[in-house]
């Protein structure tokens, strides 16, 4: 299929800022260097914020020109060579934005990044370092007492902490979603690009285009989807006066990435964790929805995967699936002054026709499509009425809703007590959970930019065809999302999306031709690799939202985690309750100013004087909001009409006005993703490549024992990898009880007829010390008369370590075999006596060597000394006699040569 449409790459990925005493001048180019723009920042202006954008890409030469003319018309004295008037202020790769408190604006920039990684060709950066510079000039600046309190809350939010960005990659929205606008219809694009024309207030856009029919490609930009955009608000206020490439929009999450080898083929595994913007803060402080439907912690989680092999979009084999995890749509928050580990939860309104959670569902189904499938995990049975409070008003919203919506695109919803499940010794929570992945996977689909292969048909697979989702002719396309809720949204929560992503990994390499089947084991480097990617993305999360990393992972579900971990978890949670109780105040302080929440104002009272900040983040106790939405028709009309296809993704009207398309040249440089990945017109060095560097299923996780089946789908032990699962190699009787575990374990069964009999086989089975199944297989505990066996495989078996039992008998084809080895051996030296009688009494169908080697003693055996002569054993005598003390008397040649040195030394 040929090309239609390619992302627009950012001409500003490099930034220079000069200095004056009256303005600042930021330079900007592309990474090749050979396209430049230039904005003009006022230094005079006290308290606003003065951008003058002239639009004009400059040469390289163009702009040495026009910073030398800066230079010598800002010098104190006309002509003259020794003070310099345009200083060099710092250099950058990016603007986060521009920010004011109580005194003028100050302009923050990064000045360093990473690459985290590749998708593509299309590189995602992480903020390393950031810079803020006062922008208003010292001889105007009117000072302020409060300005520096200020500035300390907003550099709280560490931007060098997990905030991402791309010049090329639209990070705020989906694979899904990037890949379905470059394939949109050629009318419509050239539809679009004449209204963009019609429309453009950039006089130089279309400079230097030649518009022959068919010559050029069309490159689209689209708005980025703002829920998930951190920086919004600081480049809101120089949104609509300069060119889109100086809006550099960041995204905050994780993003991780690493290399599945397939007997080396290279297949990139992505993680990319969107958290959203509205109605952020930490873990007690919010909690439940505001009144706009934004929930507390909500992040859409996408993992991507790729053939490395080719990389451009149109030609390439991509495919990805999306989740999302965040609290319950309700009004609901706890009281932390109690200073209790868990505060006790409370309803803060009464919302009988779940308006709020209306709202929220009503913003998923425009970015999602249906269905719906929420996986609610809080418990439902407790002692004091706790969690099951936020169960019983969730059933009650769902079910309201449901009666109204069509019944093919009802909201799904599915309880499961995960913690129940967990304390039960006699159920498996991982089994329980990948039934569920099955279930939630075949209703939603996944996406996949290619259409089924050809062996998908030649060797049919009854959960291929069962499969849910939108199929076209370029693909699938996942209709529908999973929601998945606890409490905190974080331990529980971070485990079951493991497991619904571990499914769809399975059905993402199924479709790329990489599996025969879409199952994946446990204990493979696969699921390995896959699992520690998405460790560090609930640790990452969970320090974000609740101040430690995870107390719960999957190794402790599958209860194969070392006693060492029981004393972390005590540590995390420790660390956890500290967050919550001192430092989330400020945290959040900090998360409303850094996000336009709350905007300083002279006369009005400070951030840090405000009782809540319950007002700021609910708009309707501070105004009346514009009509209400209906009790019953409370989704929007133009999003139910386009179901199960989610509305965002439709082309119509109201879409198309978000795109940016503009024709380029074939070989235009804001278009060649070649030259931007491979970057041709530099040295680039092995050490310094990203493909290389990163995580690698071969490196890192392959056993490096010879003869290992290298395939990364393969069933390890747990002590045959690169990475240990016990975490800790050198605590020997860890390793020991984990041998002792695995022996034990009844062998994995097929995911396809995942048992749920270990409930029923509890009456028949005890429960002994130090045997229970630690594997992801239905528990079944071993009986007494199974101890002896359990000590015996402590040691492996001989023949499983060198392929025989040493204990049996030769057979006499073996002892031959033997024996003539033993013959070539002696045929390589020179034989004895005793070895030509041993030759004699051979066996007739031994062969018999005679020795034909040239040299009379030397070989392996014998070894003739070196020949020394006279003088020099002489030397090495004296030498060893000096050693004990024996010393020679000189000879007139020594004394001789010691006069001689005295007389060129002293005299």
């Amino acid at each position: 299929m040929p090309a239609a449409a390619a992302p627009i790459i950012s001409s500003v990925q490099k930034l220079v800022l000069y200095e004056t005493r009256a303005r600042y001048f930021l330079v900007g180019s592309n990474h090749a260097e050979t396209k430049y723009r230039v904005l003009k920042i006022d230094r005079t202006e006290p308290k606003d914020l003065v951008i003058i954008d002239d639009r004009h890409v400059y040469t390289q030469q163009e702009v040495r020109e026009l910073l030398g003319r800066l230079d010598l018309g800002n010098r104190t004295k006309m002509g003259q060579k020794g003070s310099s008037g345009l200083f060099r202020a710092v250099s950058a790769f990016g603007v986060v934005g521009f920010v004011r408190f109580l005194e003028g604006y100050y302009i923050v920039l990064i000045t360093k990044r990473r690459k985290m990684a590749d998708i593509g060709g299309h590189a995602i950066y992480k903020i390393e370092d950031t810079n803020m510079i006062y922008i208003p000039n010292d001889s105007v600046r009117i000072t302020h007492p409060d300005e520096a309190r200020y500035l300390r809350i907003f550099q709280n939010v560490d931007l060098s902490s997990n905030f991402y960005f791309s010049y090329s990659y639209d990070l705020s929205r989906s694979l899904q979603y990037n890949l379905t606008v470059l394939r949109m219809p050629l009318e419509m694009l050239k539809s679009e690009t004449t209204q963009t024309r019609q429309e453009s207030f950039d006089i130089f856009e279309d400079e230097g285009l030649i518009t022959q029919g068919g010559s050029g490609v069309f490159g689209i930009c689209s708005e980025p989807y703002m829920k998930y955009v951190w920086n919004g608000e600081l480049l809101d206020i120089i949104k609509n006066t300069v060119h889109r490439d100086w809006l550099l929009y960041i995204i905050h999450g994780f993003c991780g990435q690493s290399k599945l080898l397939i007997y080396g083929r290279p297949v990139y595994v992505t993680l990319i964790a969107r958290r959203s913007s509205k109605f952020a803060g930490t873990r007690f402080l919010k909690r439940g929805a505001n009144c706009e439907g934004d929930v507390a912690n909500e992040v859409e989680t996408e993992q991507i995967l790729c053939d490395a092999s080719v990389m451009s979009f149109t030609a390439g084999s991509y495919s990805s699936y999306v989740q999302v995890r965040g609290s319950v749509p309700l009004y609901w928050s706890q009281d932390i002054s109690t200073m209790m580990p868990k505060p006790p939860i409370t309803l803060d309104q009464a919302d009988p026709f779940a308006h709020v959670a209306a709202l929220h569902f009503d913003q998923m189904l425009q970015r999602f499509g249906s269905p719906i499938i929420i996986l609610n995990l809080v418990k439902e049975r407790e002692k004091r009425k706790h969690e099951r409070i936020l169960s019983e008003e969730l059933v009650a919203a769902v079910t309201y809703l449901n009666q109204f919506l069509p019944p093919e695109h009802t909201i799904i919803y599915i309880p499961w007590d995960m913690a129940k499940y967990t304390k039960s010794k006699l159920c498996n929570v991982l089994d329980r959970l990948n039934v569920i992945a099955e279930s939630v996977v075949k209703k939603t689909g996944f996406f996949v930019n290619r259409p089924d292969s050809y062996c998908s048909i030649l060797r049919p697979d009854e959960k291929w065809n069962e499969l849910g989702g939108c199929v076209i002719s370029t693909g699938r396309l996942q209709t529908g999302v999973l929601r998945t809720n606890c409490v905190d949204c974080l331990d529980r929560t971070n485990t079951a999306q493991f497991m619904v992503g571990k499914c769809a990994l399975a059905y993402q390499l199924y479709s790329l031709g990489l599996i025969d089947k879409p199952n994946l084991q446990f204990d493979t480097d696969a699921v390995r690799l896959f699992e520690e990617l998405y460790e560090d993305h609930g640790d990452t999360l969970s320090l974000q939202y609740g101040g430690s990393q995870l107390v719960h992972r999957v190794k402790t579900y599958r209860k194969i985690a070392p006693w060492t971990q029981h004393s972390k978890d005590i540590m995390q949670t420790l660390s956890r309750y500290y967050s919550n109780a001192f430092s989330d105040a400020d945290r959040q302080d900090s998360i409303n100013l850094f996000l336009g929440v709350f905007h300083p104002t002279e006369g009005k009272p400070h951030l840090w004087e405000l009782p809540t900040d319950f007002y700021l983040h609910h708009k309707n106790t501070m105004r009346l909001l514009p009509t209400r939405r209906s009790y019953t028709y409370w989704w929007t009309p133009e999003v139910i009409k386009h179901l199960p296809l989610p509305y965002d993704e439709v082309i119509c009207a109201a879409n198309l006005k978000k795109l940016i398309v503009k024709k380029f040249h074939k070989y235009e440089e804001e278009i060649d993703i070649h030259n931007e990945f491979f970057r041709p017109y530099e040295l680039s060095s092995f050490d310094d490549t990203f493909c290389l560097a990163m995580t690698s299923s071969a490196r890192d996780f392959m056993p490096k024992t010879f003869g290992i089946d290298p395939s990364p789908f393969t069933v390890r032990k747990p002590d045959e990898t690169g990475k240990s699962v016990l975490g800790n190699k050198s605590n020997r009787e860890e390793a020991v009880l984990q041998r002792k575990t695995a022996a034990s374990a009844p062998p994995p069964p097929s995911e396809e007829a995942v048992s749920s009999s270990s409930e029923d086989d509890s009456g028949t089975d005890r429960e002994e010390e130090g045997s229970v199944s630690q594997r992801s297989t239905p528990v079944k505990m071993t009986d007494t008369g199974d101890s002896a066996k359990v000590t015996e495989n402590v040691v492996q078996p001989m023949k499983e370590v060198y392929g025989i039992n040493l204990s049996d008998g030769l057979s006499e084809e073996d002892l031959s075999i033997y024996l003539r080895f033993v013959q070539l051996g002696q045929s390589q030296h020179k034989q004895d006596k005793s070895s030509q009688q041993f030759c004699s009494r051979c066996p007739d169908g031994v062969i018999k060597l005679t020795p034909i080697s040239a040299f009379s003693q030397d070989n392996i055996y014998e070894v003739q000394p070196p020949q020394v002569d006279r003088k020099s054993t002489e030397i090495f005598q004296a030498h060893i006699q000096a050693s004990q003390g024996i010393m020679q008397p000189l000879g007139k040649e020594d004394t001789s040569m010691y006069r001689e040195y005295i007389r060129n030394r002293y005299l």
